[in-house]
C-alpha cells in the first residue's frame, strides 16, 4: 500500500549555532535525502535550505529554524517525506507491509516484516506457513503494488518450519 508520507530519519542533535540539526537517515543511503527540498515534521511542513552529508547522517538546515535554542526543540523528531515527491518505481519497506504474497497461483501469506542485512533484505511472509524470502531478482518475480500483489520463487528452505 503507498503510504502518504515516508518516514525518512530521525534528528538527533543539533550542529552549530545558526539552527542546523543532524538527522541520522533511514534511507538506504544518506545522499538521497539531499534530493529533496521539503519536509513534514509533527505535520507540519519544513523547507530544507540546504541538505548535506556527514558520514552517514545528513546535516539539515531547516527555514525558519536559525538558532541553536529552536534547532534543539527539532530533537527527536521523525522527518518524513512526502510520497509524491518521490519515483513511483521506488518501493519502501513500509509500503510492502501488508502486501499479499503468491508462489505459482496459491496465496502463501502476507509481507509481515522486511528484514535489513548487509546483502539484501528478507521478507517475512506469514500465512499458514511463515517464509524467509529473500528480496533479490531470482526469488522476488513481480510487485503490483496497485493490485497489492507480489509474485515470488519459492525454494526448499524458506519455510521457516521445514527440517
Amino acid at each position: 500500500m503507498k503510504l502518504q508520507f515516508i518516514k525518512a530519519g530521525e534528528i538527533v542533535t543539533t550542529h552549530g549555532v545558526r539552527g542546523e540539526v543532524k538527522v541520522l537517515c533511514w534511507l538506504d543511503d544518506p545522499e538521497m535525502l539531499c534530493e529533496f527540498d521539503r519536509c513534514r515534521i509533527s505535520g507540519k511542513e519544513y523547507i530544507m535550505e540546504q541538505v548535506r552529508v556527514q558520514k552517514t547522517c545528513n546535516l539539515v538546515k531547516f527555514r525558519g529554524i536559525d538558532t541553536m535554542e529552536a534547532a534543539q526543540q527539532m530533537r527527536g523528531k521523525v522527518v518524513e517525506l512526502y510520497r509524491e515527491d518521490i519515483d513511483d518505481e521506488v518501493i519502501f519497506a513500509d509500503e510492502l507491509k501488508g502486501v499479499e504474497v503468491y508462489a505459482d497461483g496459491q496465496m502463501l501469506g502476507k509481507i509481515t516484516d522486511v528484514l535489513d542485512y548487509p546483502g539484501n533484505s528478507v521478507y517475512v511472509v506469514k500465512g499458514t506457513y511463515e517464509y524467509m524470502i529473500p528480496a533479490v531478482s531470482h526469488f522476488i518475480l513481480s510487485t503490483d503494488m496497485e493490485a497489492n500483489r507480489m509474485e515470488v520463487r519459492l525454494i526448499e528452505g524458506m519455510r521457516t518450519d521445514e527440517n
